[in-house]
């Protein structure tokens, strides 16, 4: 026994000899990659480079006892000689020390060590950065971050918003913990679009939910949101005219610092304050390069979609035929790009713009559409009758080209694309079709220019049931587009339809005069139609519409939703039969195996980037 307690004591005594004080351990791809790239940003912990300069001032265990102390003897060590390696640990550590105690004072410390980190005055003796080095990035993230909350005030959350931190973009001279830092604030001069900026709230630490993608461009600057208000003026009347009044712009701030490393050290800064909006600018010049802001358009979309009234208009929009959302229905969401050509999309019944915000996600962040194009909106009452929400739309396009190009002198406007859901897709038929008279001859046997109606009433029925195709517009997308109807457009949802729509009553005693007179008296019609008894069948305006030819001059496609598998023919969206959505001519048609709700379908997305693209090479 004890030979053998022996013999496992010396065992044990010659495996511990073998290992070495300095050795190396298998790890996992994933973990060695953890060790290597943890931050304070991504673990709450300073990274490896960062404790290396901890390690070689003797600070490690000061910092974890007296982090001020530590901070501050680090800053006394750069004073006496500035290196690469003690800003960017300074940054981080500084970052660090201000998420665990909330001073606002260290995270403009940290922004301001990570500026003179990246951008060293030309004149100061300095290493070049290497691009691949991870603290470049780093370093980059920490100035960003540090920027919106040095600059953060008490959150003021509106209702329905989420919380998110409120910018302050004010000048003014800032505490730092070794000094200050006095910044010039934005110039009072500064607009867009008619409008002038009111508040800032940061998106970049913002989770993104319903949309597929989120669109992100790596650089440097606050990410935020500025929310608007009207300047008073006739131009700025005349420049905010299509864009919305509460969208939530996407902006990026950056703090230009003077002399930065100089400034760290002798513990004075200035600097100030400069603004881009995301649809006039992607860089910034700083020391004679261009470098890239950081964006994140997609987050700036989603914060301004939260509670909108925007979503409240679909229902009410289609019940109330008076509810009015814009003024005469267009939206654009930046100012007119003379060289861009119009998408105009347009949504269906019971829906609103907000419906497209997927499609428009993604093709405002393409690289090549997003130069070569601009995204318009149409919404309008879809309850009321699809001639005259044709005719509103017909009308909101000719104004807006002759306003924006009165001389004709911007020929991208005049290669308009339409794109239209469902009921929008009829929309944008009419506006590809000549009337001539079939619209009149199916409600009258009486000429409109003999019939017995006032000058204004028959200007209007003119306007409404006689035209021709749009001569801005160059292509339409038909998207679930009901052109033989909707086979949902019948029977007893007909009468629970007109239960639910509600006329303005002036409208509906006008129609009911107008209904007695001899032009329509054989009709029998005492109540206006809505939009979804114009879908039915056997209605004579989806009649007089597939009689209607589009002019050969625009250019078609059919993208049709079924659901199920197997053959095309008697299969539906839940809406739309496909032999209603089949248009023969069209130039393609692209089916998907969807619900009638297609528009934020990818394979739906991805169709429509191929038709844009090819239509920029057809001239």
């Amino acid at each position: 026994m004890r030979n053998r307690v022996a013999v496992l004591a010396l065992v044990a005594f010659v495996a511990a000899a073998c290992a070495t004080p300095v050795g190396v351990t298998r790890v996992s791809t994933q973990e060695v990659h953890r060790l290597l790239t943890a931050s304070a940003l991504s673990t709450g912990k300073p990274s490896e480079w960062s404790k290396q300069v901890l390690r070689r001032a003797n600070l490690f265990d000061e910092f974890r006892k007296d982090p001020t102390a530590a901070l501050a003897e680090l800053r006394a060590r750069l004073q006496q000689r500035m290196t690469a390696d003690r800003l960017f640990a300074l940054a981080e550590l500084s970052f660090l020390y201000a998420e665990r105690s909330g001073d606002r004072l260290h995270y403009l410390a940290s922004a301001a060590y990570a500026y003179a980190y990246l951008f060293p005055e030309a004149d100061a003796p300095h290493e070049p950065l290497d691009p691949l080095d991870p603290r470049v990035r780093l370093s980059g993230d920490l100035y960003n971050l540090a920027l919106v909350r040095g600059l953060a005030r008490p959150s003021e959350v509106a209702s329905g918003e989420p919380a998110a931190n409120t910018v302050e973009l004010e000048g003014g001279t800032l505490g730092l913990p070794f000094g200050q830092m006095t910044l010039t604030g934005l110039p009072s001069e500064l607009l867009w679009a008619g409008y002038r900026f009111k508040r800032f709230v940061a998106v970049g630490e913002l989770a993104v939910r319903g949309l597929r993608n989120r669109y992100r461009q790596a650089g440097i600057g606050a990410p935020l949101a500025a929310e608007l208000e009207p300047v008073v003026s006739e131009t700025a009347e005349v420049e905010r005219r299509w864009i919305p009044p509460r969208m939530k712009l996407p902006v990026t701030a950056f703090v230009r610092l003077e002399e930065p490393r100089r400034g760290v050290v002798s513990g004075t800064l200035r600097g100030r304050i400069e603004l881009y909006p995301a649809d006039a600018a992607t860089t910034v010049s700083v020391n004679g390069r261009a470098v890239p802001l950081e964006l994140e358009p997609t987050a700036a979309l989603a914060y301004g979609l939260e509670g909108a009234p925007v979503w409240d208009f679909e229902i009410a929009g289609f019940r109330f035929t008076e509810q009015a959302l814009f003024a005469d229905g267009l939206v654009m969401m930046h100012p007119y790009r003379r060289g861009q050509i119009p998408v105009v999309l347009v949504h269906g019944t019971a829906s609103s713009p907000a419906r497209w915000a997927e499609i428009g996600n993604e093709l405002s962040n393409d690289p090549v559409l997003r130069k070569r194009y601009q995204i318009w909106l149409f919404t309008y009452n879809t309850g009321q009758p699809i001639l005259y929400s044709a005719h509103l739309l017909r009308r909101a396009l000719q104004q807006a080209i002759g306003t924006l190009d009165p001389t004709g002198e911007d020929p991208a406007l005049r290669r308009m694309v339409l794109i239209g859901h469902s009921q929008g897709g009829l929309l944008a038929r009419i506006m590809a079709s000549r009337s001539g008279s079939r619209f009149w001859d199916a409600v009258s046997d009486v000429p409109l220019d003999q019939a017995d109606f006032d000058p204004e009433t028959r200007e209007l029925f003119r306007e409404t049931m006689f035209f021709e195709p749009l001569p801005a517009l160059e292509r339409v997308i038909f998207l679930c587009t009901p052109h033989r109807g909707s086979f949902r457009a019948a029977g007893w949802r007909l009468g629970f339809v007109r239960r639910l729509v509600r006329f303005p009553q002036t409208v509906v005693q006008q129609f009911r005069e107008l209904a007695r007179k001899r032009e329509f008296a054989h009709l029998n019609m005492g109540l206006l139609p809505t939009s979804v008894e114009n879908m039915s069948p056997t209605h004579r305006f989806i009649r007089s519409l597939n009689a209607t030819p589009i002019d050969p001059r625009i250019h078609t496609h059919s993208i049709i939703a079924v659901l199920g598998s197997g053959p095309l023919t008697g299969r539906t969206d839940g809406m739309v039969a496909y032999e209603s959505a089949h248009l023969e001519g069209v130039e393609s048609e692209f089916v998907v195996r969807s619900g009638h709700s297609a528009q934020g379908n990818p394979e739906v997305i991805e169709e429509v980037r191929r038709i844009l693209r090819e239509h920029l090479d057809t001239r």
